[in-house]
C-alpha cells in the first residue's frame, strides 16, 4: 500500500493507516535513508497509539518505552549496533515477543533476529517535504 505525504500535516493521516494496515501486527520495520523521516513518523505512530510522552530518538539507548492507550511501545534504533550480537546482549526477544508494539529502524543491522512476521515500512525522500510510504505485510 502507497501512502503519499506531502507535508508533516499528512503524518497522523499516514500513522492512522499504518495501523489499520498492520490490523494485528505488532511488529513494524522501518526502511529509508538517514534523514528520510523514520524517528518523526514514529513520534506520529506513537500518538496514534494514545502516548503522552515526548517520543524521542533511541539512538543512543537504542530502545526507548511509551504507554499507549492499552499497551507498552517499544522504539529501537539500531544505527550504532555494530555487530547483531549487540541485540542479543539487550535481550532483544523479550521485546519483539512481548505482544506489544515494536517500531524498529535500522532492521538491516539485526537482519538474522527478525521475526518471521512484521509490518514494512518504506520511505522514500521524493522532495524536502513530501515521502511516498509504502506499507507491505511480511
Amino acid at each position: 500500500m502507497d501512502v503519499p505525504v506531502k507535508s508533516i500535516d499528512d503524518l497522523k493521516i499516514a500513522a492512522n493507516k499504518l495501523i489499520q494496515f498492520g490490523e494485528q501486527e505488532k511488529i513494524f520495520l522501518f526502511y529509508g535513508d538517514m534523514g528520510a523521516g523514520k524517528t518523526t513518523f514514529i513520534k506520529s505512530l506513537c500518538a496514534c497509539l494514545g502516548a503522552k510522552e515526548n517520543v524521542t530518538s533511541p539512538t543512543f539507548s537504542i530502545v526507548n518505552e511509551y504507554r499507549g492507550a492499552t499497551n507498552k511501545i517499544y522504539h529501537f534504533d539500531f544505527y550504532r549496533l555494530k555487530k547483531q550480537d549487540e541485540a542479543l546482549d539487550m535481550g532483544y526477544e523479550e521485546y519483539f515477543y512481548s505482544g506489544d508494539y515494536c517500531f524498529i529502524e535500522w532492521p538491516e543491522k539485526i537482519a538474522g533476529l527478525l521475526p518471521k512476521h512484521y509490518v514494512r515500512v518504506n520511505i522514500q525522500i521524493l522532495s524536502n517535504n513530501q515521502r511516498m510510504l509504502t506499507f507491505a505485510k511480511i
